[in-house]
């Protein structure tokens, strides 16, 4: 008798561990939807100086005003991506015209490439950590602390408490990213996750 409701004990364990796998597991495919519809802004400082981390937030809003003009329009990760990779010269130019007026003797590198995330809440909806495709600016030796938001869609531009998420997000993914609380503990698993995938990788 003791056995046999031993086995029941373990096998309602069991169902309960793999539910919660499975849950898991779906809430991180639509953690994957977002993360593969949002093109994020990384700016990395020359130093921790105060000077180079004015200097930042400078170039920070230099950037900002020409990625509002340049993603207006754009509905699709892809296209954001392609138009920031044709103007990755002229944001070059824009973020280097603002080192050099203010009196600075490095330069800045702009790459499109994958820059890894904490969790971020923004006023309207929370993105999971992970890696994400990234507008990433060094500036100089770019040793210092790093700005990030998202730059497509226009979360991080002026009315950054009214931006929505892509058009390409689905209704499941788009809801949960605007119920961080419901999901509190999931986003926490996730965020271990990540970082545990990036200790081993």
């Amino acid at each position: 008798m003791k056995i046999k409701r031993r086995n029941i004990e373990l096998a309602v364990l069991f169902g309960l561990i793999f539910s919660i796998v499975l849950s898991l597991a779906h809430f991180d495919a639509a953690c994957d939807d977002l993360r593969n519809n949002v093109l994020r802004l990384h700016i990395l400082a020359n130093s921790d100086s105060d000077a180079d981390q004015d200097l930042k937030l400078m170039v920070r809003d230099a950037i900002l005003e020409e990625a509002g003009h340049l993603f207006d329009g754009q509905t699709q990760l892809e296209d954001a991506i392609t138009v920031a990779k044709d103007n990755l010269d002229n944001l070059t130019c824009i973020a280097n015209s603002v080192i050099a007026k203010n009196g600075f003797l490095y330069t800045a590198r702009l790459e499109i490439g994958n820059s890894y995330f904490e969790n971020r809440e923004y006023d309207d909806f929370t993105l999971p950590a992970g890696n994400y495709p990234s507008l990433i600016i060094k500036l100089g030796k770019a040793k210092g602390k790093n700005w990030w938001c998202v730059v497509f869609p226009a979360v991080c531009v002026s009315a950054a408490g009214e931006a929505e998420l892509s058009d390409s997000t689905s209704n499941e993914s788009s809801c949960i990213a605007k119920s961080y609380e419901s999901y509190k503990v999931r986003f926490k698993v996730v965020e271990i996750y990540e970082e545990i995938k990036r200790f081993f990788s």
